[in-house]
């Protein structure tokens, strides 16, 4: 973490005015409102917007708007439009950069990850994430599951998943895994999530599920941070390209939030759709990844 990024916690806590503001940007950013219009619809004076959201995302709300210019003049030129066409519909444009976390192995045999967790000791843990409180579920291998807890907040213009504070989300997760034996560990989440938002070192993970499955959540891992894909194409990537049905099935049932990218599947039409944890949550995801991956 830099000096200029938010300790966990409060990224955590500022998530839900942050994914308005991301939303904001992202639906106005052509008309390049300054900060002021930008801060004045947030509900927050210019400073504290500018400081909160820079130390929140890692870039200032400006380079958040170049960065997403800069990501749509690359897609229009890809398609066939012209420099001066690129630059009209974008205007400026400039650098942002992704701090990756990766997936360093499973650490599991193809025996284990099949057993859906049977016999397996696993930790169930709350912990924050720069999208809000997370739900960790943990095993001895590494991260079996993460979801998010939206307890307390209000459901301000939909941008709360409703249903889901913490004995939901926990249940949520603890249910996927019937046959485990799992126990309540708080300080176990909190050092995965400094080890992982913090530090930026490798994430273990231990996914237990089909071997189908599995395959469509390694697909998911090589949509690039910024991008997209239909369910179409990840069925063609995972080597099942006649199983479009199931392999949304299976995104579905990805249980590591974020970590594998299932936000970054979209219907065929482009749509935000059925996102577990919320399409508000989703779309943050999304623009947050855009803004800094151009």
């Amino acid at each position: 973490m830099t000096d200029r990024m938010l300790p966990l916690d409060e990224r955590a806590a500022a998530y839900n005015r942050m994914a308005e503001a991301l939303s904001y940007l992202g639906d106005t950013w052509r008309d390049w409102p300054d900060l002021a219009s930008v801060s004045g619809a947030m509900g927050l004076s210019p400073s504290h917007f500018q400081r909160e959201f820079t130390r929140w995302a890692g870039i200032s709300p400006r380079q958040f708007q170049s960065a997403i210019a800069h990501a749509e003049a690359g897609e229009l030129l890809r398609q066939g439009a012209s420099v001066l066409d690129a630059t009209f519909e974008t205007g400026l444009s400039g650098p942002g950069r992704l701090h990756d976390l990766f997936i360093a192995h499973e650490g599991l045999t193809p025996g284990e990850a099949k057993a859906g967790g049977r016999g397996a000791d696993l930790v169930l843990g709350r912990a924050p994430t720069p999208f809000g409180e997370g739900a960790w579920l943990i095993s001895p291998r590494g991260l079996v599951a993460l979801g998010f807890i939206d307890d307390g907040a209000p459901e301000k213009a939909g941008f709360i998943h409703p249903g889901y504070g913490e004995d939901a989300a926990f249940a949520d997760l603890a249910g996927r895994y019937p046959d485990a034996d799992i126990r309540r560990d708080d300080a176990a989440a909190r050092r995965m999530a400094a080890q992982v938002f913090e530090k930026g070192e490798p994430l273990p993970v231990a996914l237990y599920g089909t071997p189908f499955r599995r395959q469509v959540w390694r697909a998911l891992l090589e949509i690039p941070a910024g991008e997209t894909c239909t369910y179409g194409e990840l069925a063609r990537a995972s080597g099942h390209p006649k199983a479009a049905r199931a392999v949304g099935a299976a995104v579905g049932a990805n249980p590591v939030s974020w970590f594998i990218p299932c936000h970054r599947a979209l219907a065929a039409d482009g749509r935000l759709h059925n996102y577990h944890w919320g399409v508000a949550r989703k779309r943050a995801m999304l623009t947050y990844e855009r803004a800094h991956a151009a």
